[in-house]
């Protein structure tokens, strides 16, 4: 059992920046990976990031060089730093935290479990 709280969301300039944060809590879980997606009015809902536990990243195509993503195992906190904003990043911004009910370095996708958060709303506009 896995509780995300995101923060950071806003209106922004096209251009300007954002920094996400999305903390995780709860008792005796294992996280995995970690990521963050975004859904659009209309949309389907898309990766942007995700991070494994042992740091490697991966990107959507149409934020690569522009977004980072980050995590502090201490804190239990994912993070996306947010750069050269345009309008089509608008969107809700949902954080995604997977664990495993396994200790072991692969999971297997039956013993996997997603949890996400509440999602924060992120405007680009002029």
């Amino acid at each position: 059992q896995v509780h995300l709280v995101e923060s950071g969301g806003g209106l922004v300039q096209p251009g300007g920046s954002l920094r996400l944060s999305c903390a995780a809590s709860g008792s005796d879980f294992s996280i995995r990976t970690m990521g963050w997606y975004r859904q659009a009015p209309g949309e389907q809902r898309d990766l942007v990031a995700a991070i494994t536990g042992r740091g490697s990243t991966n990107y959507g195509d149409s934020v690569k060089g522009r977004f980072t993503i980050s995590r502090d195992n201490a804190k239990n906190t994912v993070y996306l730093q947010m750069n050269s904003l345009k309008p089509e990043d608008t969107a809700v911004y949902y954080c995604k935290a997977d664990t495993c009910l396994t200790g072991t370095s692969i999971c297997p996708p039956h013993m996997t479990s997603s949890y996400w958060g509440q999602g924060t709303q992120v405007t680009v506009s002029s």
